[in-house]
């Protein structure tokens, strides 16, 4: 019968230690809250594969977060390039923003197959760059209610080119006021890319795109 009050006492004592072990009762961890973060929207399969291929090129690109802006106008299954490998270096582009997977694969083929070999072939340099007027634009086809394909960053406007020999060709400049040399290159890469890209403008089709070519991956097989 003595042993109880002993027993009495020592529970709580042994209750008490435990929880002053290491200081303060721990405590509970806070669980993130389930809706604080929403999920990113999975990547496409389609667009999935065409990153595949577009590293296969070797192209330095970042995919880039889906967004849509309203009226007509987003940024879906794009990228951001930051070069482009051509047969022995990389080409930068300049003022590039999102733009479509599917316009950025034949994008990389034409720099590497159609502008870097005919530039050395035709110039005897080969390029380091390649300037652009910009991809993504919220607007119409000129005079026209129609959305550009620049509105779904699915169209690139190229405006020239500089070597690695210090020359710069422009569309502008030299389709019509180059050397000869200069405006057979212009030509070879425009007919180059009408090979590639859905559609193909250029100075001979209006006014509008006399200072650039137009890319667009869109599968209309327009060449002008």
């Amino acid at each position: 019968m003595k042993a109880l009050p002993r027993l009495i006492v020592t529970l709580p004592l042994i209750a008490v230690l435990g929880a002053c072990v290491g200081g303060e009762r721990e405590k509970p961890q806070r669980q993130p809250s389930q809706t604080s973060r929403p999920a990113a929207p999975p990547v496409s399969p389609e667009t999935r594969q065409c990153m595949a291929m577009l590293g296969a090129q070797h192209a330095v690109f970042s995919p880039v977060a889906d967004r849509y802006y309203g009226s007509g106008c987003s940024t879906v299954g794009t990228v951001k390039l930051s070069g482009l490998n051509t047969d022995s270096a990389t080409v930068s582009v300049t003022n590039l923003g999102p733009v479509t997977c599917t316009t950025a694969t034949p994008f990389a083929a034409w720099a590497r197959f159609g502008v870097d070999r005919a530039a050395q072939q035709i110039l005897g340099s080969r390029i380091i760059s390649i300037e652009t007027y910009g991809s993504y634009n919220c607007r119409n086809v000129a005079g026209t209610a129609r959305r550009s394909g620049h509105a779904i960053a699915n169209a690139i406007d190229v405006s020239g080119f500089v070597l690695a020999d210090g020359r710069r060709v422009t569309v502008l400049e030299d389709w019509n006021g180059g050397t000869p040399a200069e405006r057979r290159f212009l030509r070879v890469v425009h007919d180059s890319a009408c090979k590639r890209f859905g559609t193909t403008l250029g100075p001979d089709y209006n006014s509008a795109h006399a200072n650039h070519f137009h890319l667009e991956g869109d599968g209309a097989k327009f060449c002008r």
